[in-house]
């Protein structure tokens, strides 16, 4: 069972802060110093060191490219024609840098040999095919290759909309880039490492504004970070600060990883990281990670009071009582049901009944009054036993459903698929719900005998 891994991007995310986040997660340096390597590219260095955001001790994973000791924010290389002026001293990656030399943890070296492709070359000119070749070349996994692989295909296509040219012909800096390169795969390789096979990614925080780069002026967010939050469906959420949050990398990491849109209603929280950018805003340039444990929403209450209200209503309409029951349980209801009866005169009407915890009774009966015609609303406590109940994933053949088990107080455990998975899976797959429901609810039961 692989790891959860949560991404707060509360001040956005760029390549170099997510590998910066995992490796102080605890990804292996030295695993990820050989993949690096085995890349075969040449003219750079890899330094890894601690230093200081916000008062906070960080994680940075800086890529420093032979004759150009100053760091262009990884995967930003391409909107860095113009942008010295907003540069800080603290981007410059020399002996003082951040004044933590003492914390320097780990830097090699890849120079160039003799023969070797010019730097300035390659690093303009290298497209997604060759990239690609790389990345299969690479000693690494294939989860982290294929992880990776994905990573560029959602970076190229952006790139590729945003310059209107093929997939195949997109020849510039953000895919080409050896830094670019190396933040990926490494970001790619902590994954694995970590054996994170799930990825929370709320929405991504981004700033407003504009960017000098290469092409001109760009609106913040820049082109390919649109299209990639677009073809992706991934939020970004307006922090109301100028400035450039999310980078292009960043974006396609969180989008080509990211498995679900919410934390679990509750968690415990294993460990946490945080990856450390390389800009200087009033929000501190911090991406933080955690891994996460959920905890199973287990139900036992047992012997317990709720409350039960009733009402008879002989003259509302039918769409006026749907409407009112979807309400009643989007508003806290445990449940609520109608059955059929006979008033006064012969009159054929309904009895409302909803089942709700005390608290909940207030809200509940301004809902009925406000939306049915009823004049009067019935109360009284009632008790109630309840079975133990959990709710679990499984893996099927039709991949992941979720599980009701609920166990008897001899131990006995009934198996129930959740509906909204049975659902899911027929629509998507066009599938008959019986068939699917047998076939789920005979390897649920299996796999949790």
């Amino acid at each position: 069972m692989g790891q959860t891994l949560y991404l707060d991007c509360f001040a956005g995310i760029s390549g170099d802060m997510v590998t910066g986040c995992l490796l102080d997660l605890g990804a292996d340096r030295e695993k990820l110093e050989k993949a690096l390597q085995s890349l075969g590219l040449e003219g750079y260095q890899v330094k890894i060191s601690r230093v200081k955001k916000a008062g906070l001790d960080v994680c940075d994973f800086a890529v420093l490219l032979d004759g150009e000791h100053e760091n262009h924010d990884h995967d930003m290389e391409y909107l860095h024609g113009g942008l010295a002026s907003h540069s800080h001293e603290e981007n410059h990656f020399s002996s003082h840098s951040h004044g933590h030399e003492e914390n320097h943890h780990a830097i090699y070296n890849h120079s160039h040999e003799s023969g070797g492709r010019d730097a300035h070359h390659t690093h303009a000119h290298r497209g997604l095919s060759e990239i690609n070749e790389i990345i299969c070349r690479a000693e690494i996994s294939s989860r982290a290759r294929d992880t990776a692989l994905r990573i560029f295909r959602v970076l190229a296509k952006a790139e590729a909309e945003a310059h209107g040219v093929p997939e195949n012909e997109v020849h510039f800096h953000e895919v080409g880039a050896v830094d670019s390169i190396i933040d990926i795969v490494a970001a790619a390789v902590c994954l694995d490492d970590l054996d994170v096979t799930e990825v929370i990614v709320p929405y991504l925080c981004e700033g407003s504004g504009m960017v000098r780069c290469q092409h001109g002026v760009m609106p913040v967010p820049v082109p390919a970070v649109t299209n990639i939050i677009k073809n992706c469906s991934l939020p970004i959420r307006p922090i109301g600060e100028e400035g450039e949050f999310v980078t292009p990398t960043g974006a396609a990491i969180a989008a080509a990883v990211r498995t679900k849109d919410r934390l679990p209603q509750q968690y415990q929280v294993l460990s946490t990281g945080m990856g450390a950018g390389k800009r200087n805003y009033a929000r501190s340039s911090i991406l933080r990670g955690m891994l996460l444990k959920e905890q199973e929403s287990v139900q036992t209450e047992g012997d317990g009071q709720v409350w039960k209200l009733e009402s008879n209503i002989d003259d509302s309409t039918g769409e006026a009582l749907g409407f009112t029951a979807e309400l009643l349980m989007e508003n806290g209801a445990a449940d609520v049901y109608y059955t059929p009866i006979f008033m006064k005169k012969n009159r054929p009407s309904y009895l409302l009944a909803v089942i709700c915890a005390g608290d909940k009774i207030p809200l509940l009966e301004k809902i009925i009054f406000e939306n049915t015609t009823t004049i009067g609303v019935r109360r009284f406590p009632v008790q109630r036993n309840v079975l133990s109940r959990q709710v679990k994933e499984c893996e099927t053949t039709y991949g992941k459903v979720s599980v009701k088990i609920c166990t008897f107080p001899d131990g006995t455990k009934r198996v129930y698929p959740e509906y909204e998975s049975i659902r899911k899976i027929c629509r998507e797959q066009n599938a008959v719900y019986w068939e699917v429901w047998q076939r789920v609810t005979e390897e649920c039961r299996i796999f949790f005998a």
